[in-house]
């Protein structure tokens, strides 16, 4: 069995708001402040502790109580909503803060990529950053130097690494920071959602990198609201939700019940104020929803089942002929398909004002297995004009079956591929000696 990595118990960390504004002090305000501080705190003490209680700061607690342990090798995702406590979660493993309770156990050298540039040094060149970073990591210049060609390709700031970083751009800093924090071969390496900040290429090579550093043994602790990263990347999921542990497992039924609780993605999306619904001036969405067969809101659905992806929206204008559609992507974003409306009803033909509700039938034994997302978009033909995009509209899970009866048939393992069909076959025998059976047609 492998050793432990990470080991938390009871993890708090606790800030002070102040509870009533003022201006800033001057100099001469700090120095009066300091003389007359003891007679303060004297005419405080004489009027008692009610007055004091009233002026203490507001408490918020960023962690409460967090217990887990992560072992070696692990791959683990870190998701909430914003303020959960993800980015403080990561910061207090990182030595950059200290906890206000409990404690953390790290057993390995950290590698962290939190904010953009951490660590680095302004006036140091690109070139400098990297040497000291891996100093800092205990690194010897021998294996720096290993590491170096490796770390200034992937960043691609091969012209501009003997320039110090203070001139770099905001993504070159980025690239170079994600470059030496997972190249520089840490035990364990933690990753902030600071990747969001890059363009989709560099995200996507990224992604992959952290998925390799996974799959070599070393531990990844991977902070995101990415859905589909998380699913693709990490086995085992922990959910945060207001400084605490909501969930803990894998990572398909920790997205799960982070999609379902209302925390983020859905099943079921729904405008009810029309101010706020997304569209345009001739329509706006109101709902989408994920059913199942049996007509119900459906979270999880059964691989060899039908599903329903229903959109509702209304038309504002009359005299336009309108476009539901949708595009339906995987865990590792790519885009399974696109369906349109193509209702023969409605067609090439203009839509009177009204609210419509529109469904697509997806067959069963026809997705793969995992988190599929729904954008959904609403527009005008001829003109094409937009009235509505939503992404990561909702969201659910296909689950695959064990019963024999899927595409799965006996097979336990993986099963490659973005789709999933139940395909026919056909098997000719032939007995030893016997001549060979005809090609079927």
């Amino acid at each position: 069995m492998s050793e432990i990595a990470i080991r938390i118990d009871g993890l708090g960390k606790q800030y002070h708001i102040a509870a009533r504004g003022g201006r800033h002090s001057t100099l001469r305000d700090r120095i009066s402040g300091a003389a007359t501080a003891p007679f303060r705190r004297a005419a405080k003490l004489l009027r008692g502790q009610a007055t004091g209680a009233a002026e203490l700061d507001e408490v918020i607690w960023a962690l409460k109580d967090v217990s887990f342990e992560i072992r070696e090798g692990e791959v683990v995702g870190i998701i909430g909503r914003n303020g959960a406590g993800k980015s403080t979660l990561l910061k207090v493993l990182s030595r950059i803060t200290e906890p206000t309770e409990g404690f953390a156990e790290i057993y390995g050298r950290v590698g962290s990529l939190l904010e953009v540039g951490t660590g680095f040094h302004p006036e140091l060149t690109g070139r400098e950053n990297v040497y000291l970073n891996g100093a800092i990591l205990g690194m010897t210049r021998s294996e720096i130097d290993r590491k170096f060609d490796e770390i200034v390709a992937f960043a691609e700031v091969e012209r501009f690494i003997d320039t110090p970083v203070k001139f770099y751009s905001t993504g070159m800093r980025l690239r170079l920071a994600f470059a030496v924090a997972a190249h520089l071969e840490p035990e364990i390496l933690m990753v902030d959602e600071v990747l969001a900040v890059g363009d989709a290429a560099f995200q996507k090579k990224c992604l992959a990198k952290v998925e390799d550093v996974g799959q070599h043994g070393r531990t990844v602790l991977f902070v995101s609201h990415n859905m589909p990263a998380i699913t693709r990347i990490c086995e085992r999921t922990i959910l945060l939700d207001g400084g605490r542990v909501l969930d803990d497992g894998p990572s398909h039924r920790v997205v799960g019940t982070y999609l379902n609780s209302g925390l983020g993605t859905a099943a079921a999306r729904e405008w009810p104020d029309p101010a706020s619904a997304p569209g345009g001036d001739v329509a706006r969405l109101r709902a989408v929803r994920v059913r199942a067969d049996d007509g119900r809101v459906a979270e999880a659905v059964d691989i060899r089942r039908p599903v329903a992806i229903e959109l509702e929206y209304e038309v504002l204008r009359p005299g336009y002929v309108l476009m539901p559609r949708y595009v339906a992507v995987n865990e590792g974003g790519l885009e399974l398909f696109t369906s349109i409306d193509q209702d023969t009803r409605w067609r090439g033909h203009d839509r009177p004002t009204g609210r419509y509700v529109s469904t697509s039938w997806i067959p069963g034994n026809f997705l793969a297995e995992g988190t599929i997302f729904i954008n959904a978009y609403l527009s005008t033909l001829n003109p094409v004009i937009k009235q509505a995009v939503v992404h990561d509209a909702v969201a659910f899970h296909v689950v695959d079956s064990l019963d024999g009866n899927s595409a799965r048939a006996d097979w336990g393992g993986r099963m490659r591929g973005v789709v999933r069909p139940v395909l026919e076959w056909r098997t000719e025998f032939t007995p030893d000696g016997a001549r060979a059976p005809e090609p079927a047609l």
